[in-house]
């Protein structure tokens, strides 16, 4: 009953935390509007109410729509053929080390040059999802492969010695203890899944927020630049507290109990 209060009073302070960080960004934004005018960086009000308009539209939406579709299907995949390598990987010492050159590489190639190939390979409709996915599966791998090769070997022969089942001693012991590690480089790659998503619909797509985001740049359109940005972020912040943190508050739960 305490720990569940102490939680949800974490959380209260979490949020309050949050919004008052967005004030300060939207006082600076404020001063910045004042002291370099509107067409380096448009009034905070005026960019707030475009982003209603851009909503209320039906192409605004959709341009939201469709670029979360794209950012969340190449995620999910990545997470899903990441999850299960990075498994494999964990428990073969011979795979772990086979893998790390390639996840290096993956790594170190830009998000730039895997849309130029993928322009090359898919045209402009896959380029977005297979951009997502090439460059967040290397993450979610490697945050994996972590998990399963530190986690606690002392709880493995303790739940051994209680002879469970394999299947129970992986989901009760060893799977708290993989994803722990695996959420800090799943909540990363999920940010970073929807500012590729962007770039490759700016440079490949005709629709998609990165389009819209083309499409203001031509028209020299601050305002419009800005409000598909916020709108974009606001979106990112609703998930972080309302999905995100409450999976992380779930998945590390087992910690206070240890």
């Amino acid at each position: 009953m305490i720990r569940h209060l102490f939680a949800f009073v974490g959380s209260l302070w979490s949020g309050w935390t949050t919004l008052s960080v967005i004030c300060l960004v939207f006082a600076f934004w404020q001063i910045g509007f004042e002291t370099f005018g509107p067409l380096v960086l448009p009034e905070p009000l005026e960019t707030i109410k475009t982003v209603g308009t851009l909503i209320s539209e039906s192409h605004g939406l959709n341009y939201i729509l469709i670029t979360s579709e794209r950012a969340l299907l190449g995620f999910l995949t990545a997470s899903c053929v990441g999850i299960i390598l990075g498994l494999m990987a964990g428990w073969s010492n011979t795979l772990s080390v086979l893998s790390r050159p390639l996840v290096t590489m993956m790594q170190g190639m830009p998000p730039i040059a895997w849309i130029v190939i993928a322009l090359l390979w898919f045209g402009g409709e896959g380029t977005p999802i297979f951009t997502v996915f090439v460059t967040t599966l290397p993450l979610i791998f490697a945050g994996t492969m972590q998990g399963v090769r530190m986690r606690d070997g002392n709880l493995d022969e303790m739940a051994d010695s209680f002879r469970i089942s394999r299947a129970e001693k992986f989901i009760h012991v060893q799977a708290p203890q993989i994803v722990s590690y695996l959420f800090p480089a799943w909540a990363t790659s999920f940010a970073m899944s929807w500012k590729v998503v962007m770039t490759a619909e700016l440079l490949a797509s005709g629709d998609g927020v990165g389009a819209g985001l083309a499409e203001a740049r031509v028209n020299i359109d601050t305002v419009a630049t800005m409000a598909w940005i916020v709108a974009v972020v606001g979106l990112l912040l609703l998930f972080e507290g309302f999905v995100l943190n409450p999976v992380k508050s779930h998945v590390e739960g087992w910690k206070n109990d240890v």
